[in-house]
């Protein structure tokens, strides 16, 4: 675990070190584009975050490969190469995008060049352990179809879910520290070496993810662009191909007894496969809803919109922190819980957990419903939209005909300003109300 950790925090901390000088030089690059009608943040923000993240990625490879407990990973295995080629491809793809906006076909078509060389240096699934039934080994088409079709459909959905700051990155390093724990108990708990290039691949992923988020939260200095969302996609889908098709589930028999305990043993990660990733459930549902609509609507799949999860949340009133929030929190329910599930399948207190910790996500979807409002006694320790409001308070508003909310529940103190607009025949000026929003072009519009 040592060393897992080790290469966590240089990773973490190349990624995190080199985002400043990233900033600087996407700036010098002009790698800023203008504000676009879906974007959300209202001043132009440079890209190109995926460099750091990149070198973060290759710091962390190295590190692990001088390390004597992680070093049998690169002798016995190549995947470590297969990802550090594939995934230098996509980061060089994602550059020109970020820099150039080329087309989403020529990208799609990157993505598939990127991972067909993953698969010919033998990232690939093998076979396929299905419930139930056990383990079928794939032919070498079938194989390699999989494989790129799974990478492809995992790089599209984390890239589809980077439309608030923070959020893309933070719900992958949710993802990639659930893959670690279960790949992680594979590795050790039942001695499967297949395992371990999963375990590294989740651990230099969360690295990548934890040293850019502090330059990426709310507001954010730095977006990672495509060359960061489609890199972290296809790192979180090489270790979802390795402990999935690389592992055989015969090898667990030896500890559950049959084949078919073993196939149900590794079951949340056979369910990744074939949903593909209930770990970036949200993203991948995301994804297939994003599809529907501007197909349905008549659109390319790849035209952007404004219809995705996190512009829903923004639109029925949250905020952009608490929409960020949320969706960490039910990325979480769901990755978290499939793992607590394979430790113990048998336990009826990890079901009912998870319904009540959904029951109380439902609540916080619903937030902006209603506000809720703290008794007396607790208004202290409370932030001012769950306060009851004071009887001067409701004097003013009364007096001013209608309150004047925030669109948090807050009733604004300050009384509305007007301005002279017009002058009347008689000299009389005319006034209206001044916009709370003085230059309707720096309030704008939505990423």
């Amino acid at each position: 675990m040592r060393d897992y950790l080790l290469t966590l925090c240089v990773t973490a901390a190349v990624t995190y070190l080199l985002t400043g000088p990233v900033r600087k030089f996407a700036i010098a690059a002009g790698a800023m584009p203008e504000i676009r009608a879906r974007d959300v943040h209202r001043e132009p923000t440079p890209r190109l975050g995926g460099i750091a993240m990149f070198f973060g990625l290759c710091a962390g490879l190295v590190v692990a490969d001088h390390l004597a407990n992680l070093n049998s990973v690169f002798e016995l295995s190549n995947e470590p190469r297969a990802l550090l080629s594939g995934a230098a491809l996509i980061w060089l793809i994602g550059v020109l995008d970020d820099k150039f906006e080329i087309d989403a076909l020529i990208k799609l078509g990157g993505q598939f060049i990127a991972a067909g060389v993953m698969v010919m240096q033998g990232l690939t699934i093998l076979w396929l352990p299905i419930p139930g039934v056990g383990t079928v080994a794939l032919t070498q088409w079938q194989g390699t179809l999989l494989t790129v079709a799974l990478v492809v459909i995992t790089i599209n959905a984390v890239n589809f879910v980077d439309g608030l700051d923070g959020l893309a990155a933070g719900m992958v390093y949710i993802a990639s520290s659930a893959f670690f724990l279960y790949a992680y108990r594979i590795w050790y708990s039942y001695g499967i070496e297949a395992a371990a290039p999963a375990t590294l691949f989740a651990a230099i992923l969360m690295g990548m993810c934890m040293g850019f988020l502090p330059h990426n939260m709310h507001p954010a200095r730095i977006f990672m662009g495509d060359s960061g969302s489609m890199l972290i996609g296809l790192v979180l889908a090489a270790a979802a191909i390795s402990v999935t098709g690389q592992v055989d589930p015969d090898a667990l028999r030896i500890f559950e007894g049959s084949t078919r305990e073993a196939t149900h043993a590794a079951l949340p990660v056979f369910i990744p496969l074939l949903l593909p990733l209930t770990i970036i459930a949200i993203p991948f549902a995301d994804l297939v809803l994003a599809v529907a609509r501007r197909t349905w609507n008549g659109q390319s799949p790849f035209a952007a919109d404004r219809g995705h999860l996190h512009h829903r949340l923004l639109e029925i009133g949250h905020s952009h922190s608490r929409a960020v929030l949320i969706m960490y929190f039910w990325s979480a329910l769901i990755a978290f819980g499939v793992v607590a599930y394979s430790v113990h399948s048998a336990s009826m207190w990890i079901v009912l957990v998870v319904v009540a910790l959904s029951a109380v996500g439902l609540v916080l979807l619903l937030l902006p419903r209603f506000t809720p409002r703290a008794p007396r006694w607790a208004e202290s320790f409370v932030p001012p939209r769950y306060r009851r409001p004071t009887d001067a308070q409701e004097a003013v508003s009364g007096a001013a005909g209608a309150d004047v909310t925030d669109g948090t529940g807050e009733v604004e103190e300050e009384p509305e300003e007007r301005t002279p607009v017009a002058a009347g025949v008689n000299g009389a000026t005319a006034v209206g109300p001044r916009s709370r929003f003085p230059d309707r072009r720096k309030a704008g519009s939505s990423r």
